[in-house]
C-alpha cells in the first residue's frame, strides 16, 4: 500500500494531515523562517538554507526572500534559476524548472488542487506537476496552475494565469493566458 506521501507525489488523492507530511511541511517552514526572517538577504548561510530546503537544484539557484513553499524537496531546478521576491511554490507534486529561468516577483506556482465534490474535499486533496522549460521568463504576479507545462524559451506576461500548456518559444499573456506570438518567428 502506498504512503500518503507517495500518493501525493503520484497525483492521487491523499490525506494532507498525514503525520509524515505534516512533519515535512513543518521542516520546510522552519527553514523558510530562517531564510525569510533570520537571513533575509543572500548570504553564505542563506545559500546553505536554500540547499537544504531545495536539494534538487542545479548551480546558482538564487532566491530573493521572502519565498514560500510547502516541502522544497519537490522543487527540481536546473542551473541559473532566479526567484524574485514573494514567490510561492505549492510543491505537493513535482515542480520542474529548467535552466536559465527567471521568475519575477509574486509569481505563484500551484501544484495543489482539490476535488470538486464537496464531501471529498473535506478530507482529500491531490496535486498535479508543473514543468517550466529552459530559458523562460515568468512575469510578475503570474499564476501557473496545476498540471501545466510551459515549453522551452517562453515568456509569460505579467499578471497571466496559465491554465493550460504553453508550446515552446511562445509569448503568452492574459487570464487565462493565451499564446499571442511565436518568439522564434
Amino acid at each position: 500500500m502506498k504512503s500518503e506521501k507517495e500518493k501525493m507525489i503520484a497525483g492521487e488523492y491523499y490525506l494532507a494531515g498525514d503525520p509524515v507530511l505534516v512533519k515535512d511541511r513543518r521542516r520546510a517552514k522552519l527553514l523558510l523562517h530562517r531564510l525569510n526572517v533570520t537571513e533575509y538577504r543572500m548570504t553564505k548561510k542563506a545559500r546553505e538554507i536554500i540547499q537544504e530546503l531545495i536539494p534538487n537544484a542545479g548551480t546558482n539557484l538564487y532566491i530573493e526572500p521572502p519565498f514560500h513553499c510547502d516541502y522544497g524537496y519537490n522543487i527540481v531546478c536546473g542551473d541559473n534559476v532566479y526567484f524574485n521576491v514573494n514567490c510561492v511554490v505549492l510543491d505537493c507534486a513535482t515542480v520542474t524548472i529548467g535552466s536559465n529561468v527567471f521568475i519575477a516577483p509574486n509569481v505563484q506556482l500551484y501544484t495543489a488542487t482539490h476535488p470538486l465534490d464537496a464531501e471529498l474535499r473535506k478530507t482529500l486533496e491531490n496535486a498535479l506537476p508543473i514543468t517550466i522549460g529552459d530559458d523562460c521568463w515568468i512575469g510578475g504576479n503570474s499564476v501557473i496552475c496545476p498540471g501545466v507545462t510551459i515549453g522551452v524559451g517562453c515568456v509569460i506576461g505579467a499578471g497571466s494565469v496559465v491554465t493550460r500548456d504553453i508550446p515552446d518559444h511562445s509569448l503568452a499573456v492574459g487570464n487565462p493566458a493565451r499564446v499571442i506570438r511565436n518568439l522564434k518567428a
